[in-house]
């Protein structure tokens, strides 16, 4: 088999998380500031050094500002409805992720208005277009970082800037980049950033986070138990236990905590090279293929570790039946919850074949996907 659907999820997983995993599974895992002695102590640890872990990767010093959840689209539903009220303007863009999308949708019900800054061709938006959407009452500005489906990386440095210039909020949805991408907290100032542990991170499927400005006020999406002043009617103050209640998901946190270590030893660099060479040679050798139509940036350096792509007139899902029956090559067709970025492309009425790599993907992989392709549209011609 040849994976090329890690835009999805990532696979195989780093080396080290399915031991991790499976050493809370088979000797247990006490309830962290639940559980008396040893037996809670421990995962209490692990889920810091997970922490901690994470926010050595964003450059971030104080780790208790990553809160753990459940993955990217938790993440990001509770930045929009934590920050978010009735009469707020939320400047987004054309290329978004359903976890965005929905969200902003469900919103506008509720007196939010947003507006899409045009992304045509699934190409980057320049900051200025963001400039020219703001207005008086914008209350956030909500970004990917690259999106799932033209692959297109937007300039997150050049908006965070913007944003803090404006005093709006920055929100970055950053699923398909972090860990794949040099992504730095410190550095680029995003105000929020989003982020899975199953993609980029190598991680398990079930786990992330979201990263929090020190100086963002947000309201939780659920309160509970804490582990913390159990005493009191309140939902404790202090971050994160503000933000994380109920018991977490400790096996998942292992896993996550040893991929991340995995992708720190590694280098996000040296990831970012390896993976950049790879589509640098797909878009070289897919351009060469008559009938074969490439959507996004031309350059390997302008999009992440993915490319969306058409046979011809073939059904997207028909090219990815062939690709897995025919050729043991699994991608991942049709609209990869993004039916906006599909609508910048011209792909909404019948979507698109995605191609993703990984820091596992070898050059013998994607040249076999290439010949796959080639022989798939010289049949259809």
């Amino acid at each position: 088999m040849i994976y090329l659907d890690n835009a999805a999820t990532s696979f195989p997983k780093a080396p080290g998380v399915a031991e991790a995993v499976g050493e809370c599974l088979e000797h247990g895992a006490g309830g962290p500031g639940r559980s008396f002695g040893a037996f809670g102590a421990g995962p209490a640890r692990l889920i810091f050094e997970t922490r901690e872990r994470l926010a050595t990767l964003l450059g971030w010093a104080d780790p208790t500002d990553i809160v753990l959840t459940s993955g990217a689209t938790y993440s990001l539903n509770l930045a929009l409805y934590g920050l978010l009220c009735p009469g707020d303007h939320v400047v987004t863009t054309a290329l978004e992720h359903n976890a965005v999308a929905r969200p902003l949708t469900h919103l506008r019900d509720r007196g939010i208005e947003f507006t899409r800054v045009p992304c045509p061709e699934g190409l980057s938006p320049e900051q200025e277009a963001f400039r020219a959407a703001l207005r008086p009452n914008t209350r956030l500005i909500a970004m990917v970082h690259a999106s799932n489906v033209s692959g297109a990386l937007l300039p997150l440095a050049e908006v965070a800037s913007l944003a803090r210039e404006a005093g709006v909020p920055l929100l970055v949805d950053a699923s398909q980049t972090l860990g794949a991408l040099p992504v730095n907290a410190a550095r680029d100032r995003p105000h929020l950033l989003a982020f899975t542990g199953h993609k980029g991170l190598l991680g398990p499927a079930g786990t992330g986070g979201l990263f929090m400005d020190p100086q963002i006020d947000l309201q939780p999406l659920c309160r509970g138990g804490t582990g913390s002043r159990s005493f009191s009617d309140e939902q404790p103050r202090d971050r994160p236990d503000y933000f994380e209640s109920g018991t977490p998901n400790v096996p998942g946190l292992a896993g996550l905590g040893a991929a991340v270590r995995f992708v720190a030893k590694r280098g996000v660099e040296v990831i970012r090279g390896h993976e950049r060479a790879l589509i640098e040679r797909l878009l070289t050798e897919l351009a060469g293929l008559p009938g074969v139509t490439v959507y996004g940036p031309r350059r390997a350096e302008e999009r992440a570790g993915l490319i969306a792509l058409n046979v011809g007139e073939l059904d997207p899902a028909e090219v990815g039946l062939r690709l897995e029956r025919d050729y043991g090559i699994i991608t991942r067709c049709g609209f990869h919850c993004a039916p906006w970025a599909h609508e910048s492309l011209g792909t909404l009425e019948r979507g698109a074949v995605r191609l993703s790599v990984s820091p596992f993907t070898t050059e013998s992989e994607t040249e076999q996907a290439v010949r796959a392709l080639a022989e798939i549209a010289a049949r259809a011609g």
